[in-house]
């Protein structure tokens, strides 16, 4: 039986702005399995931003228990999570979020910097990355010298440089045009057939058809599983 990277129970999250409480997730309880492909789906306002900040150990439940390998995140400190994060997350987002100044292999490479393990080593594996990835000639190249969907292929190496257990991809397509999307969607599935789990979130029904299992969330909570 494969083992269990996410499990959530009877997740809240509640945000409180000038005295007015406002609901964002309302029990979400959800179990994820090493080498799974979900997507998690949902209009603006649905919860999954918020899903997705807890699940990537950004932000922690206002109640309910989140248990990421076995450990329990849920009341963690920040210090805490930061390390969880860097150790077993990784992280593509619809903007890239690129350091503009730095060059593709040293963008892959700034997760490495807060690792423990051999930086040389690092530089390898980055190379190796971005080989994979089809941008070994561009290693060298500054974001702005690169399309949106070479800076997104960088940002995937920067998620898979520390080698994590999950996957977390925030609109990963967002950003870019139907065939580029398509080529990112695939590199995904590539990932997926590896053996990584990824977690996506989307409001796109086509990136969301990619996934092996898909999530509907609306109002705060799961509505639907396909």
């Amino acid at each position: 039986m494969k083992r269990e990277i996410i499990k959530l129970e009877n997740i809240k999250k509640v945000y409180e702005t000038a005295g007015i409480k406002t609901e964002a997730l309302k029990g979400i309880t959800l179990t994820v399995y090493e080498g799974e492909f979900i997507s998690i789906m949902g209009a603006s306002g649905s919860g999954k931003t918020t899903l997705m900040n807890i699940i990537g150990c950004l932000d922690t439940p206002t109640s309910g228990k989140y248990y990421l390998l076995g450990q329990d995140v849920s009341s963690m400190s920040d210090d805490q999570l930061a390390q969880i994060r860097n150790q077993y997350i990784g992280f593509v987002f619809q903007q890239f979020f690129l350091i503009p100044y730095l060059t593709a292999i040293e963008n892959v490479l700034v997760p490495a910097v807060y690792s423990r393990e051999n930086f040389s080593e690092k530089e390898k594996e980055a190379e190796k990355l971005l080989e994979m990835l089809g941008l070994a000639d561009r290693k060298n190249n500054k974001p702005s010298q690169l399309s949106g969907g070479q800076q997104q292929r960088v940002a995937i190496g920067r998620a898979l440089i520390n080698n994590p257990q999950l996957i977390l991809a925030d609109e990963p397509t967002g950003a870019l045009d139907s065939k580029t999307a398509k080529e990112i969607m695939e590199i995904f599935l590539r990932l997926n057939r590896e053996g990584r789990t990824i977690i996506l979130i989307t409001h796109d029904p086509n990136v969301a058809s990619y996934a092996n299992r898909i999530i509907k969330i609306q109002d705060g909570l799961i509505v639907e599983e396909l």
